[in-house]
């Protein structure tokens, strides 16, 4: 079963230095439908305008991934971290027993257009930690390019659960393939563009939760990217609940 909710459907804020939208219920919007789905809890789209930026603010006990679409974003957190996170670029912070951060569009002219991913952990009061990693852009090219994952598979970040996602950019005749073990959910965020999926066509901002699936197929993209999630079999995440 592939479940598509459209972009249009997301919620949305406009705080005027930040645009967001809200694939599940975050901030001031709410919806008890769209409280996250598996170990997915946020999945944020979010353009901040030049010189403008979150500040120093703490987390804990969450996977916090950033995924940035067009610009630049500046990163500084309280493990002594500090970088520049570019389109290509994957980051991964692990929150733990507490990490302070901030993040912040360096230029003074240009918008950074990113996503906000957060993913609960399998283990709660874990060390707080930082990755990154730039992916060459073959890798993405016509395939799906493994990205995080919880034994560090293939280059990947290596995050604190029972997850594995991928990234992939589709156009024309290119395709792709992604085999689910049986029992396993997953979750396709189209980052851009259009693409179809088991012949479903989607576009810039859909979502889809899919269960009951074996495999997922990416054809017929237009300048399309994508996100995808291999997932546990839990309708709602729940947070240190460990791995299946």
């Amino acid at each position: 079963m592939i479940s598509i909710r459209a972009a249009a459907q997301r919620g949305n804020a406009d705080h005027g230095w930040l645009r967001s939208a809200h694939t599940f219920s975050f901030g001031s919007y709410f919806d008890p439908e769209q409280s996250g789905f598996s170990d997915l809890l946020v999945i944020n789209e979010d353009r901040v305008d030049p010189g403008m930026g979150f500040g120093s603010h703490s987390h804990r006990d969450m996977e916090i991934f950033s995924y940035v679409l067009e610009g630049e974003l500046a990163h500084k957190d309280s493990i002594g971290n500090g970088s520049s996170i570019k389109p290509g670029d994957v980051q991964l912070m692990s929150a733990g027993t507490g990490i302070v951060h901030s993040e912040f569009n360096p230029s003074q002219n240009a918008m950074v257009h990113f996503l906000q991913i957060w993913i609960v952990p399998a283990r709660a009061n874990q060390p707080a930690n930082y990755q990154q990693w730039s992916i060459d852009p073959v890798e993405k090219r016509g395939r799906l390019a493994l990205i995080l994952s919880p034994d560090g598979d293939k280059q990947s970040l290596v995050i604190d659960q029972d997850i594995r996602v991928y990234a992939g950019d589709f156009d024309g005749y290119e395709a792709a393939n992604l085999e689910l073990h049986p029992g396993r959910y997953a979750y396709v965020h189209i980052a851009r563009g259009t693409v179809s999926l088991n012949g479903k066509q989607m576009v810039a901002g859909d979502g889809a939760r899919i269960m009951d699936e074996t495999a997922l197929s990416f054809t017929n993209g237009r300048n399309a990217e994508v996100l995808v999630f291999d997932l546990r079999p839990n309708m709602q995440p729940q947070i240190g609940k460990g791995r299946s």
